[in-house]
């Protein structure tokens, strides 16, 4: 398809560019052809009125855990009444209940709400596969991005190491290294799509040093270089002192010494690092996804954001899963991300990133951790991937002047008004096009029902 969205009120091509007022935008196939004044409409082209609409380059998720989903709003699973021990024995015991339908189900449920709220790539860390849902769980993730034409990263992840020598994972989640390796070969080359707006791509993530053997973490750096994919992982999340007893070095150091860093690689969360940890990040290039809605019910302190800019680091936005976000909107984090800065500016060295920066995680920063160049940024030659917000109404008044800052700082609680990945409208008008959605939802209500009555 081809549209032409026109008389937009304003076009965000960048967190770090002017923005551009009272133009036009013309997508070709899975492109943005140009972006300008007066554009002609040709044979061939919808044209879609954008009066009053704030067109903004499609949020980049780069840390979530779909299947998570199944186990939201969950009274016995409230961290406010649990330890974190207490809490990790009765969830895994739930996860390891999980079938493939309901990773299917999830992920739908998951990628929905991500692009109702201008999400048109996200990464899924999925390490969790129970020995009776079989080995095809990615591939239904895959199909389940196919369906609602969502831009999806898959990590296969893994958990190795058995509950006697020290993990968290019930025997029946846990797999062998060379399982594992296996299955992450076979879904790089069955889906992964290296080629500019490849759909669907593949990347090789254990899921955290504590629950797994070392030899997992080496192979999969042998694994990832040479089939040229991405690393990640768990980091920075209380592992540290555990880490250290078992190797004698804390997390970063003892996947420095694996290999497991570099511009290809990027780690979740890092809400407890050191700042000489967060300098050896930057110097090598290593990237970290920030989740910071977890942080209101896990972390131990606010993610220090201000030291981690100030280093240079990659820096890239993550919803995290339902187990410590009850929510896949990466929209609404943008927001948390900020206004958690806020909350603790006056205990930090270096000053809060002003909003727009968050924007700029959200979007080109989660690209870069990504290893893509086609996405995050609205300009000809790159992916059509954006999302509309009509700003004519009471909520936004006083706003429109900053519309870079306008999603952190102000915060957007409504569903936005159109979602475009790869060229091809995901959602507008409040619906999936060709989908019906109250039937999607029954589906997988019905097999979480059926799973975890």
């Amino acid at each position: 398809m081809t549209y032409l969205f026109r008389n937009c009120a304003a076009v965000v091509t960048s967190a770090r560019e002017p923005v551009l007022r009272d133009v036009d935008l013309l997508t070709e196939g899975p492109a943005i052809s140009a972006i300008g004044k007066g554009i002609e409409a040709g044979p061939g082209v919808e044209v879609i009125d954008a009066t009053g609409w704030f067109l903004y380059p499609g949020l980049v998720n780069t840390h979530h855990h779909f299947f998570q989903c199944f186990v939201r709003n969950r009274v016995e699973l409230d961290w406010t009444r649990l330890s974190v021990l207490q809490w990790l024995d009765t969830i895994y015991p739930i996860f390891a209940r999980l079938t493939e339908d309901c990773f299917y189900h999830a992920s739908v449920t998951a990628m929905a709400e991500l692009i109702k709220h201008g999400c048109t790539t996200a990464f899924d860390h999925q390490y969790n596969f129970p020995r009776h849902a079989g080995t095809r769980i990615v591939d239904r993730q895959v199909e389940a991005a196919r369906l609602l034409g969502m831009r999806f990263h898959a990590g296969r992840g893994t958990n190795t190491l058995p509950r006697a020598q020290g993990s968290t994972i019930p025997d029946e989640m846990r797999e062998t290294t060379d399982e594992f390796l296996a299955d992450c070969e076979r879904l790089i080359d069955a889906h992964h799509e290296p080629d500019p707006f490849g759909m669907v791509r593949v990347a090789v993530a254990p899921c955290q040093p504590v629950n797994c053997y070392r030899e997992t973490f080496t192979e999969s750096v042998r694994l990832a270089r040479d089939k040229g994919v991405l690393l990640h992982t768990h980091v920075g999340e209380g592992e540290s002192p555990v880490i250290e007893a078992r190797h004698g070095m804390r997390t970063v150091d003892y996947l420095e010494a694996m290999g497991f860093a570099g511009p290809d690689t990027w780690y979740a969360h890092c809400w407890e690092l050191r700042p000489e940890e967060i300098a050896r990040m930057a110097a090598s290039g290593t990237g970290m996804s920030h989740c910071p809605e977890p942080v209101y019910l896990v972390g131990a302190e606010v993610t220090d954001m201000p030291a981690m800019e100030a280093a240079g680091l990659r820096i890239s936005l993550g919803v995290d899963g339902a187990a410590s976000n009850d929510n896949s909107n990466l929209m609404h984090c943008l927001h948390s991300a900020y206004m958690l800065q806020c909350l603790v500016a006056g205990t930090r060295k270096d000053p809060v990133p002003r909003p727009g920066a968050f924007l700029g995680y959200a979007t080109e920063g989660g690209a870069s951790i990504l290893g893509r160049s086609d996405i995050g940024r609205l300009a000809p030659g790159m992916a059509a991937d954006l999302f509309a917000i009509d700003t004519r109404r009471l909520d936004y008044v006083g706003t429109r002047h900053d519309p870079v800052s306008l999603i952190p700082k102000v915060g957007v609680g409504l569903a936005v008004d159109l979602t475009l990945i790869n060229g091809r409208i995901a959602w507008a008008k409040g619906e999936f096009p060709g989908l019906d959605e109250a039937r999607l939802a029954a589906q997988a209500e019905a097999v979480l029902a059926k799973t975890l009555a």
